[in-house]
């Protein structure tokens, strides 16, 4: 997720079931004739002609009112003057600067991890490849997402910068592109399906000219997302699964059109808030989360704890659950990289079927005996 909001560590730990606003219908490219390369994600589409490609960017954040639109032109790519007010970046791309580690999973699996020259906040990056070029010293540290290093930036001059937005004010991306680097928005971050954030690693195909690449890879895990989906089905029950941790005297929980309770409805597993309508968090009292929950079966993402016995010292009143009584609480928080990022972070997203196999494995283990758990422990 997005370094910037990893500063909340209680609330992005509810980023398993947690989503951000309802989206907007499918983007019609209406520049000349040309097929939407995008089957499932909504914030996005590419259009590929002749010589360049336009991609166009709607809900970069919640509610945006603006579509951005840039064009991609390859080597020789002659663009119509209709289109030439638009951003313009030459593909295929050799440098580039990401400023989320959302980002990073798409470069590690088309194999371009190398070309990374920047981040904001290097510590929250997790890859094991990727890290090692930081201590390297090949990757520049260019401080926050909303602060970024202009003058490192400048000095080190990357084909394209893949900047996000929580909202409509960013004057760093602003000043950026005054001073003439380019900035292509990113909104994986506000999909609200699994497999739709997954397919924004299309957009990295074709910075890198490696289309066929980035959709055969795609194509492998909606295979493989769909095959554990088929699985579930054949589930005989539907346990009840309960959510989230206390914070602040108040326990945040997913609200149950979020992106992870997607993945407990595909399982065959009942979330106890699932006729909660919104994309976001439910901010409840202990009361009223202990009456409805008492006696759910699983608890998948209790915060960032990584024992029982934590969650013991933090709150006593833990123990009154019946999933905390019978051990079945479950959590992404015990997998981290070299300097502490959470795993589940930075490459979840982008696996949504290792997601799928691990919510299945948790709430239907029958179905899946050889599978092991990719991103969750169960808390001892």
């Amino acid at each position: 997720m997005k370094s910037v909001l990893l500063k909340i560590p209680l609330l992005f730990s509810l980023l398993f079931l947690a989503g951000c606003q309802q989206k907007k219908g499918n983007l019609v490219t209406d520049h000349l004739d040309g097929t939407n390369q995008i089957q499932y994600a909504k914030g996005i589409s590419i259009v590929k002609h002749q010589g360049f490609s336009i991609v166009k960017i709607t809900d970069p954040w919640p509610n945006a009112a603006k579509v951005y639109t840039y064009i991609l032109q390859e080597k020789k790519g002659s663009i119509p003057d209709s289109l030439k007010q638009n951003t313009i970046i030459q593909i295929p791309i050799k440098k580039i600067v990401v400023t989320s580690t959302t980002h990073i999973p798409s470069l590690e699996m088309l194999g371009v991890e190398n070309t990374l020259i920047g981040f904001p906040n290097l510590d929250y990056i997790s890859s094991e490849k990727v890290r090692q070029r930081i201590d390297s010293g090949n990757i520049k540290e260019l401080g926050s997402n909303q602060n970024l290093n202009t003058e490192v930036l400048i000095d080190i001059a990357p084909d394209v910068i893949v900047g996000f937005g929580i909202d409509n004010n960013n004057p760093t991306l602003d000043n950026l592109q005054k001073s003439g680097l380019k900035v292509i928005l990113n909104g994986d971050w506000n999909e609200q399906t699994p497999l739709g954030k997954a397919e924004w690693i299309k957009l990295f195909g074709v910075l890198y000219g490696m289309e066929s690449k980035a959709n055969t890879i795609f194509d492998n895990i909606v295979s493989d997302y769909k095959k554990t989906a088929a699985i579930a089905s054949k589930a005989n029950t539907k346990p009840t699964v309960m959510g989230g941790a206390i914070y602040e005297n108040q326990w945040y929980l997913p609200e149950g059109n979020s992106w992870g309770c997607y993945f407990l409805k595909e399982a065959h597993a009942q979330y106890l808030w699932a006729d909660s309508k919104g994309t976001g968090s439910l901010s409840l009292s202990f009361e009223s989360v202990l009456e409805k929950a008492q006696n759910a079966d699983i608890w998948i993402g209790p915060g960032e704890f990584t024992s029982l016995k934590e969650m013991l010292d933090a709150n006593p009143h833990y123990g009154q659950f019946k999933a905390f009584q019978n051990k079945k609480v479950y959590s992404y928080s015990t997998r981290k990289g070299k300097k502490g990022g959470l795993i589940f972070y930075e490459l979840a997203p982008n696996r949504p079927d290792l997601v799928l196999k691990d919510i299945l494995k948790i709430t239907h283990p029958e179905l899946l005996p050889d599978y092991q758990l990719y991103f969750f422990d169960q808390l001892q």
